[in-house]
């Protein structure tokens, strides 16, 4: 019988570190959204912070070995929710990406399916032997996480099809690669590159355009990240204080609460804050990578260093989109932008992370 493992055994450096990112997203989220029709959204970001909270230590009792073996099952019901979102979901900003249920609350399945890939990446690499990964292998791993992006691509939402990329990227690694292979990756992406701009939809490949010159359209397509290089650059050593950035509060800036959180939090906090931000980040990653390296199998140690590469992906992204250095996608800044679904799934991956930390001395 498994053996029932209490909240002292949980890695609370870990947990205290995501729940200081948290916190500063709520500040912010509030701050950003006090005189806007979204006022008072931060008191959901926190019911769904809670709710993280439970869900984590649920997922934490579980053995994943035992997740990872329901993994094709998982992996089944996954696709067939992205299938159904492209049936029957809710249409937003001209991207049909969640589904609605009760009570108002709308289910971006996108989201847990980066769950689903984590575990079918660790079952998969798990059973891999020898000292690399065959070319077949890395077919079989494309072929897995291709399924779901070309379902999330067709939504569309490029941004998340793209943060499923770091799940295979990290096991792989893990599990090793020859040089050869890579150079052939690195000659296949460029040569796809030219043919996948023609399947772009037309205000992604704007997005594109507007990223090498935002003064090209800088009331249109260009507007979004002027105005968050703007609030970045305003906030000085400092910071302008709290609800006190002007690109923020006269709403020069656009939802200032999600993608952009980091702009309004850069003009509000400053580069001090800034760097205090980044310096939690950095912590929660290596708090991460030390589960990784603590664990009893190959399986567990995938499972951490997915969710580390996956938090990482996220975070360059956010990070470099609002400063300009990567071109403007729907990614959120994890544990800080304003979203339940993306929440909830981050805090079920530190559940999973969790649940390899409290079997790292099992025989």
């Amino acid at each position: 019988m498994a053996r029932y493992h209490t909240t002292r055994e949980l890695d609370w450096m870990l947990v205290g570190f995501v729940l200081a990112i948290a916190t500063l997203g709520v500040l912010q989220i509030y701050s950003s959204t006090r005189t806007t029709v979204w006022h008072g959204v931060h008191f959901k970001q926190i019911a769904w912070i809670l709710m993280g909270m439970v869900l984590m230590w649920v997922v934490a009792q579980f053995d994943y070995h035992t997740l990872i073996n329901q993994a094709p099952l998982l992996y089944a019901l996954a696709v067939a929710g992205l299938v159904a979102v492209l049936l029957v979901g809710e249409t937003r900003f001209g991207s049909r990406r969640w589904i609605a249920l009760f009570g108002g609350f709308n289910f971006q399945v996108s989201e847990f399916v980066k769950l689903v890939l984590i575990l079918v990446v660790a079952r998969y690499l798990a059973q891999v032997r020898q000292e690399a990964v065959s070319g077949a292998d890395l077919l079989k791993i494309g072929g897995l996480i291709g399924i779901p992006m070309f379902l999330v691509m067709k939504q569309p939402d490029l941004g998340t099809a793209l943060s499923m990329m770091p799940i295979g990227v990290g096991g792989v690694l893990l599990a090793g690669m020859r040089w050869k292979y890579l150079a052939i990756l690195a000659l296949l992406g460029a040569l796809v590159l030219p043919v996948g701009w023609r399947f772009l939809k037309p205000y992604q490949k704007e997005r594109l355009m507007t990223f090498v010159d935002p003064s090209r359209d800088p009331r249109g397509s260009g507007y979004q990240l002027i105005q968050s290089r703007i609030a970045v650059g305003a906030g000085g050593l400092w910071g302008k204080g709290i609800a006190k950035g002007s690109q923020t509060q006269l709403r020069f800036l656009p939802v200032p609460h999600t993608d952009f959180i980091f702009s309004a939090y850069a003009e509000e906090h400053g580069f001090t804050g800034v760097m205090l931000g980044l310096s939690l980040y950095f912590v929660v990653l290596m708090r991460i990578i030390h589960n990784a390296q603590t664990a009893v199998d190959r399986a567990g140690t995938c499972i951490c260093l997915c969710v580390c590469m996956l938090l990482l992906f996220h975070l360059l992204v956010n990070v470099g989109m609002v400063i300009g250095r990567m071109p403007v996608t729907g990614i959120p800044l994890p544990f800080m932008s304003y979203g339940g679904s993306s929440l909830i799934s981050l805090f079920i991956m530190l559940g999973l992370v969790h649940s390899v930390r409290l079997r790292r001395f099992v025989n």
